[in-house]
């Protein structure tokens, strides 16, 4: 009996969509294939799983600890991929090496990471996203920050947050100071779990002056409209934190052009999980999530380590979130049309065969009763089932 349940049972950090789950995620994830073809993005598919070596390429020493390994039958790792960024990468660097640039890809894909589950982070989950290879230009990281706006808006989401930042301005901050590697290596950790607590401790230890620590303090915190920007150059000793937010200017007046500056904030404390960013980064919240919906940025460095050196930016959208964030602020939720059922009285079923197809192919969504029935037995079964109209074959 004991084995019985266990048959029973899904693995930790899954989980099943049910009809109507599975609908909604089907129209947020077609809306956003339409969108960014749209904008010029061709579909990529790559592997659910790569070379162990592939994936940690790039990326931090500690991505290691959240990958699912295993072995094929040559005893050489795999993993299931953690993202699909360095997929894509390794894709361009040799298949699509000689392609011309500008190369604008889009996927919608599970991914799989082995974290705490809770709601609205599993261990196996999907996403859709673009990746765009080409000049390392404002006008290309505005085009994927505003791709993301477009893309929450289309799948019905009308409250929400972008925070903006430049990875270059922290590096820049921490340079100033002349840090060892192994302390900044400390600050970062500490800002990116956005543990205030951790960072003091470590700031009071250093040996700098007060106004320095100060200044190391308040990174975290530097969020806020157009004005912050100002506030920051104050803050900038440094060629290097300059040019970062001269870059944050320019994608911030693009932006602009494009019409979503509105849901636009600055936060130059964001330090995304991932080593491989170089540049601008982004995240997105709405009202109700502990978490971003979204995130990206320019990760200029990536692909150089496959072999082919070229800037490129990108973003992903967590579908299961923009789902969440739907219910949570009280929004339509997506469904697939039904249209129409087709009943029919006992005698009748090739009658009603022939209708349904004819209806199927006027573009409708019908079902076909899988028996004879009563009108009233078939009025009742277009109801439970929310069909728009019956039609009934005597």
């Amino acid at each position: 009996m004991e084995k019985d349940r266990s048959l029973l049972k899904i693995p930790y950090g899954t989980r099943d969509f049910l009809p109507a789950e599975a609908a909604g995620k089907r129209v947020v994830e077609d809306r956003l294939a339409k969108l960014f073809a749209s904008w010029g993005y061709e579909e990529v598919v790559t592997p659910t799983i790569e070379y162990l070596d592939t994936l940690q390429l790039g990326s931090n020493h500690s991505v290691g600890s959240h990958l699912f390994k295993f072995f094929d039958r040559e005893d050489q790792t795999l993993a299931l991929r953690h993202d699909m960024t360095t997929p894509i990468a390794r894709l361009v660097s040799t298949r699509l090496q000689d392609s011309p640039l500008p190369l604008k890809l889009s996927y919608i894909s599970s991914v799989f990471r082995y974290e705490q589950a809770q709601t609205g982070r599993q261990c196996e989950f999907y996403q859709a996203g673009v990746e765009l290879m080409g000049p390392g230009s404002p006008a290309t990281d505005a085009e994927v920050v505003a791709l993301a706006a477009t893309g929450l808006l289309r799948s019905g989401l009308t409250e929400f947050t972008i925070c903006l930042g430049q990875v270059e301005f922290l590096h820049g901050i921490l340079d100033q100071y002349r840090l060892p590697a192994e302390v900044q290596h400390d600050l970062r950790s500490a800002m990116e779990r956005r543990n205030l607590v951790e960072l003091n401790q470590l700031v009071d230890g250093l040996d700098l002056p007060e106004n320095a620590k100060q200044v190391l303090k308040k990174l975290p915190l530097l969020n806020g409209g157009a004005e912050l920007l100002q506030q920051a150059y104050d803050l900038a000793l440094n060629e290097q934190s300059r040019r970062a937010l001269d870059n944050l200017s320019a994608i911030y007046r693009l932006l602009k052009a494009y019409r979503v500056e509105k849901y636009v904030r600055f936060d130059l404390g964001i330090i995304r999980d991932f080593s491989y960013y170089t540049g601008m980064v982004f995240e997105v919240y709405a009202p109700g999530l502990g978490y971003p919906l979204c995130g990206g940025g320019r990760y200029d460095h990536l692909l150089a380590d496959f072999g082919t050196a070229c800037p490129a930016t990108g973003f992903a959208l967590g579908i299961e979130r923009i789902l969440l964030a739907l219910e949570r602020q009280k929004l339509p939720m997506h469904s697939l049309p039904r249209d129409v059922y087709v009943g029919y009285a006992p005698g009748q079923e090739e009658a009603a065969i022939e209708r349904a197809t004819s209806l199927r192919g006027q573009g409708k969504s019908v079902e076909l009763a899988v028996s004879s029935q009563t009108e009233a037995a078939a009025r009742e079964s277009q109801q439970q089932k929310n069909y728009g109209a019956l039609v009934y074959i005597a």
